[in-house]
């Protein structure tokens, strides 16, 4: 309780509170060495006007009803301070971009029970990106978790969030997860295949990340970290870039599988050649000097009987129409 309400100050009551008020009650004098001060606070007793050391008792039930009342005070007073918390915790929006600290780091989640709900409450609550890396040979799943994904993954592209995850290029090979990432394609996601070796990871919103643990020693293998360090996350996020960048469409697997006359490569720099990219910009992106990558692009053109690359690139349009045709 507050100094502006002492009903509660001498509280809990004591078996020699519970004698001294019964004694006074009963009209005789208290113990003589009892604080009485403690029942005068409480408004349990009074001194008597007409008997310089009498004492007059209350009704308990008046001092329950003061007491009850004050807390009901403190109480409003308290929810109302809580009602402002959201608002103070709201100004560090002003204030985080003039730091360099990114603000509190990171939680360790020490099973896959763990790890899986708290990437359903994050996920669940993406407002603008989804993305993920998947580097691992494909294994069967349970067909409920994969419904779980597929499911989640869907109700993230109808909020409008973009989805973009990278496979182990095996993965294609593999009928479960072959159609599980085709109908998140079907659904609106951007999936893309690699053999490059790289951490498994989700990124969302650009804010959280989840990553493997390779923290802490014996603890279980599906354990792991939620990582919420605006710098660490910002950092992972551009990896995330140059794995995205270095990865192949997973429409351009079947391309490929299929009889293209391209090699991976070939097919890699005309997606990206479609995607805006300029000879140069590909070649850092691929480790190509731009050199290599004309001489790529001359070998597409014989391969393609194409006298020029306009014509390379309406063959590769027209792939990729076939490709995301219902009827293929």
């Amino acid at each position: 309780m507050n100094e502006s309400t002492p009903l509660g100050g001498e509280l809990p009551l004591t078996e020699q509170d519970f004698e001294a008020y019964r004694r006074i009650a009963e009209g005789l004098q208290p113990p003589a060495d009892y604080a009485i001060q403690r029942l005068v606070s409480l408004r349990l007793v009074d001194p008597d006007p007409y008997a310089p050391s009498g004492w007059v008792p209350h009704d308990p039930r008046g001092a329950a009803h003061g007491l009850t009342t004050a807390v009901l005070q403190d109480l409003t007073r308290v929810a109302q301070l809580v009602a402002h918390i959201p608002t103070l915790e709201g100004l560090s929006r002003h204030f985080d971009p003039q730091r360099l600290y990114g603000g509190p780091g990171s939680e360790f989640l020490p099973t896959a029970a763990q790890m899986n709900a708290r990437l359903g409450e994050i996920g669940t609550a993406a407002a603008a990106e989804f993305c993920s890396i998947q580097p691992g040979e494909p294994a069967d799943r349970d067909p409920a978790i994969l419904r779980l994904g597929v499911e989640r993954t869907r109700s993230a592209l109808q909020r409008g969030v973009n989805v973009r995850s990278i496979y182990h290029r095996s993965a294609h090979e593999h009928d479960q997860t072959s159609d599980y990432v085709e109908a998140m394609i079907k659904d609106g996601a951007d999936v893309r295949a690699s053999t490059m070796p790289g951490p498994r990871m989700v990124i969302i919103d650009a804010r959280h990340l989840f990553i493997d643990n390779v923290v802490i020693d014996d603890a279980e293998g599906n354990s792991g970290w939620h990582v919420f360090d605006r710098a660490a996350v910002a950092w992972v996020r551009s990896l995330f870039d140059l794995f995205w960048d270095a990865a192949e469409r997973w429409q351009d697997l079947c391309t490929t599988r299929c009889g293209s006359p391209l090699s991976e490569r070939q097919l890699r720099i005309l997606r990206m050649l479609a995607e805006g990219y300029g000879q140069q910009q590909i070649g850092s992106r691929i480790g190509l000097s731009e050199r290599a990558i004309a001489k790529e692009l001359l070998a597409v053109r014989r391969a393609l009987d194409a006298q020029t690359t306009y014509q390379v690139m309406a063959w590769y349009g027209r792939q990729q129409v076939g490709l995301e045709s219902p009827s293929t």
